[in-house]
């Protein structure tokens, strides 16, 4: 279902930074790079593609992208200080220019090391206004744009684990907005991507990591 647009979208996001595309959509995939993670950020390694790489960092690309990772709002008037404040978190980010292939030119994937040692690839476009879509989860397209809380589940390609984690969120009065299952191969692992009405947490969550087939559960807020 198509987002409906607001006046707040044809004026711009309010962000603090000079570029809707560079600053506030950069700070929107870091943000949503960290919720994928599921931890706070220990190491990350970024790269830019395309415009990102070229004029990113004259507008503050890379200062937006480490504000996200430290789970900044695009107008959150520390994202100036975000290198010394991710400095003194702990968390070390680098940063290189790639060739991405066909993608969208503000593009940049992350690679995160999370404070309990788990890993992580994201890739993600800022695509206007303030605008994201999160384009790769390690291995597995996915089409994500944060802008509804959602609900990443790694799971066996088997029958019954995609009807056993849509009763388990109706039996919770939980509304699916969409889902999208990808898999990386037949009988190998899967990710559904569900985004919902309200977030998944507590219980429920626990509930569907118990389920039959299911690896893991995380769930991704609305940034």
């Amino acid at each position: 279902m198509m987002r409906q647009r607001s006046v707040f979208d044809v004026v711009g996001p309010v962000m603090v930074g000079p570029s809707s595309s560079h600053t506030a959509g950069a700070v929107r995939l870091g943000a949503l790079a960290r919720a994928i993670a599921g931890a706070p950020v220990r190491c990350a390694a970024v790269a830019l593609h395309g415009s990102f790489a070229s004029t990113g960092r004259g507008h503050g690309t890379d200062l937006a992208i480490v504000a996200g990772l430290l789970g900044m709002k695009p107008d959150d008037t520390r994202i100036p200080e975000a290198f010394s404040l991710a400095s003194a978190a702990g968390m070390t980010v680098t940063f290189a220019d790639a060739d991405l292939g066909d993608v969208h030119p503000n593009t940049t994937e992350i690679v995160i090391e999370t404070i309990s040692g788990e890993s992580v690839l994201v890739r993600g476009s800022s695509v206007g206004a303030g605008d994201v879509e999160i384009t790769l989860i390690d291995d597995f397209p996915v089409r994500l744009t944060g802008e509804l809380p959602a609900l990443g589940v790694i799971h066996h390609d088997q029958p019954g684990v995609v009807a056993a984690v849509s009763a388990r969120l109706a039996a919770d009065a939980i509304n699916i907005a969409s889902m999208q299952v990808y898999r990386e191969r037949r009988g190998a692992r899967a990710l559904m991507v569900i985004e919902t009405d309200e977030p998944v947490h507590g219980s429920v969550r626990a509930g569907i990591a118990a389920l039959d087939g299911v690896i893991a559960v995380r769930s991704i807020p609305a940034v």
